[in-house]
């Protein structure tokens, strides 16, 4: 059923229609966090899909940022405390990592910090799943830094000691190649990836008076010798493509401001080769579930255009993520209406079932476009 888009109001009154039943999407998607929100404090990236019944800080960390954003900040800290848990629980696995990284040697999946956890904060046994991801680590100090901003409290303890061990674990692994934040390319280096590193090492910076500016230099000089092509930000190197998490080397990392004209070309890139459909695709050649569009990607987009003043395709957005809100009221990860490679979709519903529904991430991500556009003129729309 498609939703009817009203004009944005206040976010107690937006409501969309539902068998019958008026539904505040604003408020749903809050609840959706906050219901499956584990008591350890972990988010799950999606309940009723058993392959993302885990704790991803990437994932997570964005969640926790929109319930800071939504004035729901108890959850946010509920979510830091099981964070830095994991970390510091894993210490001496961040001091081995950083020992072989400082002599130059490989990481096997003992020598680092994981991407996803149980909600208990255990490993996930599953070891065949890429595992090095680097991102999500830098995204969780990035989250952490707005969360100490917006609500003015302590760095408590526990958190700052985390936050410093993660902080000193990146400042020296930021060079291994490693899994994207599609968990894909283990073999490349990824400026999505530096680019969460230097929003978290920028974040940890401005929370502990830190010293990092050599390591930020040399992680801004390597993107823009590495990653750029044709006067745009690429996907990795030896790539002419984009990528739509590259939207992230400015919003919210701020590796570049957003009207710097090589992240405005690279947003133009996207636009014109990745939302074909009304909404965003990951990159060209993807065929997860058919490489359709992704709500949390279309959403970063209005983000995004939000940040260099373009607010009339920032709602257009913002409806586009409302329309495909399903009759319960949730965000699926990705809609088939628009596919990349419609030949895939059938191979990995047969392997995993139809795509995750609710995604937290999605649901998240709406959050943040809507609170951004909240804030926008209605003169500007």
């Amino acid at each position: 059923m498609k939703l009817v888009r009203k004009d944005l109001p206040k976010e107690n009154n937006k409501k969309q229609e539902f068998g019958g039943l008026m539904l505040n999407i604003f408020s749903h998607s809050i609840k959706v966090i906050l219901d499956n929100q584990a008591s350890s404090g972990a988010y799950p990236a999606s309940p009723n899909y058993p392959t993302y019944r885990y704790c991803w800080f990437r994932d997570s960390s964005f969640i926790a940022y929109a319930m800071d954003l939504v004035g729901q900040h108890d959850s946010a800290s509920h979510f830091h405390d099981w964070a830095a848990a994991c970390v510091n629980n894993r210490a001496e696995v961040i001091t081995r990592a950083i020992t072989k990284a400082r002599n130059t040697k490989r990481l096997r999946p003992q020598d680092y910090l994981h991407a996803r956890y149980n909600l208990d904060g255990s490993d996930v046994s599953n070891r065949e799943w890429g595992n090095f991801q680097l991102d999500g680590y830098g995204t969780w100090l990035w989250a952490l830094g707005e969360h100490m901003r917006q609500t003015g409290g302590p760095l408590l303890e526990d958190w700052a000691k985390a936050a410093g061990l993660v902080a000193n674990y990146l400042k020296n692994l930021w060079q291994y190649s490693c899994y994207d934040c599609w968990e894909e390319f283990p073999n490349k280096v990824h400026p999505y990836t530096l680019a969460a590193i230097f929003g978290g090492l920028q974040a940890h910076s401005m929370m502990s008076g830190g010293d990092y500016d050599a390591a930020l230099g040399s992680i801004r000089q390597y993107v823009f010798e590495n990653f750029v092509k044709n006067q745009h930000f690429i996907k990795f190197s030896g790539s002419a493509d984009v990528d739509a998490s590259l939207l992230g080397l400015s919003t919210p990392y701020n590796l570049v401001v957003p009207d710097h004209p090589q992240m405005q070309a690279t947003a133009a890139q996207i636009e014109e080769n990745l939302c074909m459909g009304g909404g965003v695709h990951r990159y060209s050649a993807d065929t997860f579930y058919g490489g359709g569009e992704w709500l949390l990607l279309s959403a970063w987009m209005g983000w995004y255009y939000t940040k260099v003043g373009e607010y009339k395709r920032a709602h257009e957005m913002l409806s586009w993520v409302e329309e495909r809100t399903d009759n319960s009221g949730n965000m699926p990860e990705q809609v088939s209406t628009h596919l990349l490679s419609p030949s895939h979709m059938s191979v990995w519903e047969d392997r995993w079932g139809k795509a995750a529904t609710p995604l937290l991430w999605s649901h998240a991500m709406y959050l943040i476009l809507y609170q951004q556009c909240k804030i926008i003129p209605t003169s500007s729309v």
